[in-house]
């Protein structure tokens, strides 16, 4: 994308860019585009220039809507920054597919102690190390204040500065390439944050016909939306093309009101399908949404979105409720071993069943004839699962390490994509607390007494609910990377490691279709068994009893946690397993049907 200072804005009748101080004034065109002549463009259309515009007369420099950079902040005025004029060393680099990858997901702000994006760059052997394939960014678009989640960005095309802003972005997704890791960015269409948005002052961006759980919904069916949805799509590409992104992750889609014959998600999936054929390089398209709508990640020709995946919460609810035994909230449907066997047999266990959490009907079935089990993203834990907690605790510090080794088992070796969440392979103590730093006193306020009345709702103790205005929240957050080589941690961190080098070694582990995976339990003794392809199950022991699992034949053990043997009596097969323990099993070759 070129750099450019024009901007759309129908809204004002009147609006004059000012660059380093000096006032230009700029055309309207029918299209509510503004615009300067040529000659003057060419004079003052240059990088590193600080520029904004100033609408109707008004005193106040607004940012740009598309700035790629705002050194001051986003109430500051923008920087011009051409993305072309870096220097790329991933000429090399073809892309990374999400069929059989695993995800990794961190926060720069708290992944390392400063908390930046070449600080990160120092980490990415570790990364590469454990297996990783695809490294997923937290939000990193401006936001208000020094640190925060992400999710209340306002100048979407702009890389945050505390994190080192676009150059330095350029430089990680360039060190990951090299490192042969992709990148994928998530993104957030759906609302805007509440401090520093001055797109209305432009352009009809919200609808205030239509709400969302942030206020007024983005603009994406009323009048003006055309120009609204490529505002959006026009980003997606920027991610993509300028900073040489492998994928997106879509925030929380299932907010996109949208009313239109075409949805915005499938506008933007042909585009990118587009620019990936361009590209010649693989680019992924993942979907968060609490639907379990199988539209999104179906064809197109077949009705849907065309998307490449989706998150599945149903498989983390099974899983932490068969771990914990917490039956509480939306975890009352889940906590049996036979929701954990649905949802690893047919990837939702909502898909049209009543959810009690919703008092309705939910979700429906996948096509699982047809559907790869890969385009469903799977975890123990996310920035969510834990972040949304009062104290935002780690799965890590309520399970024991055997537990969270079995969770482990059950999300890299399952049938889906998975994704690790930063520090959970060492069994990383530090929790992930939901923090802001917003620098006005009221909405301050506000953020810090809302997260109080929300969780005293919950019936948590008000002791235990941190204030996320709170600079410990933010400090508290940051991982603390020599803990991952204590006893206990590098023992976890091996387990990883091992289920990735199975994962890599066996075709059955990844094998995408949905009838090679199925399940058999016993929810008296709480034992489970997930058979992988023909040759591979992964036997575990959820309770503090040892149990005795029997076998169809003799197999070799390809990794241990915990006790487990193999016991033959009279011509018969039985695995023993201790308490919270498993076992990976292997069918020998000569042992499957008719094969010799």
């Amino acid at each position: 994308m070129p750099l450019s200072f024009d901007v759309w804005a129908p809204l004002p009748e009147r609006v004059d860019l000012m660059v380093d101080g000096e006032q230009f004034d700029m055309e309207r065109s029918e299209d509510g585009w503004w615009r300067l002549p040529a000659e003057r463009a060419a004079e003052v259309v240059r990088p590193g220039v600080d520029y904004g515009y100033r609408l109707d007369g008004e005193q106040t420099v607004l940012p740009a809507p598309r700035s790629r950079w705002q050194p001051y902040g986003v109430h500051g005025p923008s920087r011009s920054y051409d993305p072309a004029a870096f220097e790329w060393h991933d000429q090399d680099w073809t892309g990374r597919q999400l069929a059989g990858s695993i995800i990794y997901e961190l926060h720069l702000g708290t992944f390392t102690p400063e908390g930046t994006l070449d600080a990160a760059i120092g980490k990415l052997d570790h990364l590469v190390e454990l297996g990783i394939d695809l490294v997923e960014l937290m939000p990193v678009n401006a936001f208000n204040g020094e640190h925060g989640w992400g999710y209340d960005g306002v100048c979407w095309y702009a890389v945050h500065e505390p994190y080192g802003g676009p150059a330095a972005y350029q430089r990680f997704v360039d060190a990951c390439h090299q490192r042969g890791l992709g990148v994928i960015q998530d993104v957030v269409y759906n609302h805007f944050g509440p401090s520093g948005n001055y797109l209305p002052s432009f352009a009809p961006i919200l609808d205030d016909s239509m709400s969302s759980p942030w206020g007024s919904a983005i603009n994406l069916a009323g009048e003006g939306s055309d120009e609204v949805r490529r505002f959006i799509i026009d980003n997606a590409l920027m991610w993509l093309q300028d900073y040489h992104v492998d994928g997106l992750r879509l925030d929380a889609v299932h907010a996109l009101v949208d009313t239109r014959a075409i949805h915005v998600l499938e506008e933007m999936a042909v585009e990118v399908d587009a620019l990936s054929t361009f590209l010649n390089r693989p680019i992924s398209l993942i979907a968060e949404s609490d639907l379990n709508d199988p539209r999104l990640i179906s064809p197109r020709e077949a009705g849907g979105y065309g998307l490449d995946a989706q998150w599945s919460d149903d498989f983390h609810h099974a899983l932490v409720a068969n771990l914990t035994g917490d039956d509480s909230g939306y975890y009352a449907d889940f906590a049996s071993l036979e929701a954990l066997g649905k949802v690893l047999e047919t990837g939702f266990f909502h898909d049209g069943t009543k959810s009690t959490f919703r008092g309705r009907r939910h979700g429906r079935r996948l096509d699982t004839p047809t559907m790869p089990t890969w385009r469903l993203v799977v975890c123990s834990d996310n920035h969510d699962q834990i972040g949304n907690r009062a104290d935002g605790a780690r799965l890590a510090t309520r399970e024991t390490p055997r537990q969270l080794q079995l969770a482990a088992l059950v999300t890299l070796l399952s049938p889906y994509t998975p994704m690790v969440f930063m520090g959970e392979e060492w069994g990383a103590t530090t929790p992930f607390m939901f923090f802001s730093s917003h620098p006005e006193p009221e909405l301050a306020e506000a953020v810090s007494k809302g997260r109080v009345e929300e969780f005293a709702k919950m019936d948590w103790d008000p002791d235990t609910i941190v204030d996320p205005q709170s600079e410990y929240a933010f400090a508290g957050s940051k991982l603390v990377w020599d803990e991952r080589f204590g006893e206990v941690h590098s023992e976890i961190w091996q387990t990883y490691r091992d289920a990735i080098t199975l994962r890599r070694s066996y075709p059955d582990l990844t094998d995408p279709r949905f009838e090679w995976i199925s399940c058999r339990f016993d929810p008296d003794s709480q034992w489970f068994v997930m058979e992988r392809g023909e040759s591979i199950s992964v036997a575990m022991n959820f309770a503090l009893e040892p149990v005795v699992i029997e076998l169809d034949d003799a197999c070799e053990v390809l990794l241990r946690v915990g006790e487990s043997t193999i016991v033959e009596a009279e011509g018969r097969y039985e695995l023993h397993l201790g308490p919270q323990s498993a076992a990976v099993l292997h069918l020998p070759t000569e042992a499957l049907p008719g094969r010799s």
